[in-house]
């Protein structure tokens, strides 16, 4: 898995985050500013907010024209299903579950779509492991 993520990281630079909140003492706020100051492209994913960290939010995961590398999930693992088969529909090449989120069925349902999944880790920590703290 670890050369799984280093690729993942290192290929898809544009990351569909759904449940991007503009609060910034929430989790997938701190993530995405930190991805995006890390020279990913960031489309926040969520119906409550208009724009996060200066882009566009769209509603759902559907409604965004544009093509996108990866899906990161800052969303309970009850709603994974539905975002993966959103995932599936527009084409995505990774679903990223966050830390804390799960969900093996929809995890097989992507990987059987040919999807690469990661559940349970945290994006930011994996990109600072494989690449802020190489050569320490």
């Amino acid at each position: 898995m670890p050369d799984t993520i280093q690729t993942i990281l290192e290929t898809c630079k544009t990351l569909a985050v759904v449940g991007l909140s503009s609060k910034h003492n929430r989790a997938s706020y701190g993530v995405s500013s930190y991805m995006k100051s890390h020279g990913y492209r960031i489309i926040p994913v969520n119906p409550n907010e208009v724009s996060v960290l200066g882009e566009k939010c769209y509603p759902a995961l559907d409604d965004v024209p544009e093509s996108f590398d990866a899906v990161v999930i800052f969303r309970r693992s009850e709603f994974v299903p539905e975002v993966v088969e959103s995932a599936i529909r527009k084409g995505a090449k990774v679903v990223w579950m966050q830390e804390g989120v799960q969900h093996e069925e929809a995890a097989r349902r992507a990987r059987e779509a040919g999807l690469e999944v990661v559940q349970d880790r945290c994006i930011l920590k994996e990109h600072a492991k494989h690449f802020v703290c190489e050569g320490i």
